[in-house]
C-alpha cells in the first residue's frame, strides 16, 4: 500500500471546497462519522479514501472491543480503502471515557498492551492498518524508551505502518525543550504510510495541537526540511473546526505543497486568487 501527493481530512463543513480541489491525492475519514452509506459528496471525488479512527483506544489495558473493530472494517470495505489508522492512544478506562486521545507512558508494558490490541485490530481488519503518534502535554514520570524507541518497537512487533504526524512530533518537541528535526529523525521513517500536519497554538507555555489554527511556519519549515532529506510520503492536512474562508484553507493547502515539493491541488476551485 503507497499513498502519494497531497491530501486533505474530509470534513462536511469543507467538502464543497475539497470537491473542486485539482489533483487531490487523497482524502482521510472519521471511521466513526461512517454509517451505512458513504457521505455525500465523498464518494465522488474518485480518489482513495481513509477511514481514521479516534474510539478503539489502542493502548487501553483491556482488549479493545471487537465491535469497534467491526466498524472500522465496514467503514474500510465500504469506502474501498487502501488501509485503515487509528491512534497510539487511550480514551477510556473502566468504563470512563476520557474525550481526548491521551498518551501513553512509553514504557514496556504499555508496547505490549498495544501490540495486543494492534494485533486484535489488524486481525479484524480486509486492509493493512496503520497507526498515529499524538501530541503530549507531558511526559509520564516511569518512561523507559524514547518516542523513536517506543513508536520502532510497536512497528516492529506488529508490522503496523505509521501515520507519522508531523506536528506532533514538533509539538512534543517544543514541550519536552528538544529540538524538533533531531526528534523526528530519530523515528521508524522506513515505516511511513502518509503524514499529518496540522495547526496548533501555545497556551499557558505548552503548545496544544488544536487542529482549528492555522498550521505554524515553524512546522511548515520542518515539513521542508523533512522532505529536503530525501522524505517523499504521502502529505494531507487536518482540520476540525474553526474553518477559515475558502481562500485560507487554499493558501494553507499551497503552503503544505510548497515545503513537501508538491504540486498545488488548488488551481481548478472557482474562487478568486489574488
Amino acid at each position: 500500500m503507497t499513498l502519494y501527493g497531497l491530501g486533505i481530512g474530509w470534513r462536511p463543513e469543507v467538502s464543497g471546497i475539497i470537491a473542486q480541489l485539482d489533483g487531490l491525492a487523497f482524502c482521510e475519514v472519521i471511521a466513526e462519522s461512517i454509517g451505512t452509506e458513504i457521505p455525500p459528496h465523498l464518494g465522488s471525488l474518485g480518489v482513495p479514501v481513509v477511514p481514521h479512527g479516534i474510539s478503539l483506544s489502542l493502548g487501553g489495558a483491556e482488549a479493545v472491543d471487537q465491535a469497534r473493530i467491526d466498524h472500522l472494517a465496514h467503514a474500510a470495505q465500504l469506502l474501498d480503502a487502501p488501509l485503515a489508522s487509528e491512534h497510539i492512544a487511550f480514551v477510556r478506562a473502566g468504563g470512563i471515557e476520557a474525550g481526548h486521545l491521551l498518551p501513553l507512558p512509553r514504557t514496556y508494558e504499555a508496547v505490549d498492551a498495544l501490540v495486543r490490541n494492534i494485533t486484535r485490530t489488524q486481525d479484524g481488519l480486509p486492509v493493512p492498518f496503520a497507526v498515529e503518534n499524538v501530541a503530549a502535554l507531558f511526559d509520564w514520570p516511569d518512561d523507559e524508551l524514547t518516542e523513536g524507541e517506543f513508536l520502532s518497537e510497536i512497528v516492529d512487533r506488529t508490522g503496523a505502518l505509521l501515520v507519522l504526524d508531523i506536528a506532533n512530533v514538533y509539538a512534543n518537541a517544543l514541550n519536552r525543550g528538544r529540538d524538533p528535526w533531531a526528534e523526528l529523525s530519530r523515528l521508524p521513517l522506513e515505516r511511513i504510510a502518509y503524514c499529518h500536519i496540522a495547526g496548533g497554538s501555545i497556551s499557558d507555555g505548552k503548545y496544544h495541537d488544536t487542529h482549528t489554527d492555522p498550521v505554524p511556519e515553524a512546522v511548515l519549515e520542518l515539513l521542508a526540511q523533512f522532505t529536503a532529506a530525501g522524505h517523499h510520503p504521502a502529505i494531507m492536512l487536518e482540520r476540525d473546526g474553526n474553518y477559515p474562508p475558502a481562500l485560507e484553507l487554499l493558501d494553507e493547502l499551497d503552503a503544505i505543497a510548497d515545503a513537501a515539493g508538491l504540486d498545488r491541488i488548488t488551481a481548478g476551485t472557482d474562487w478568486s486568487r489574488t
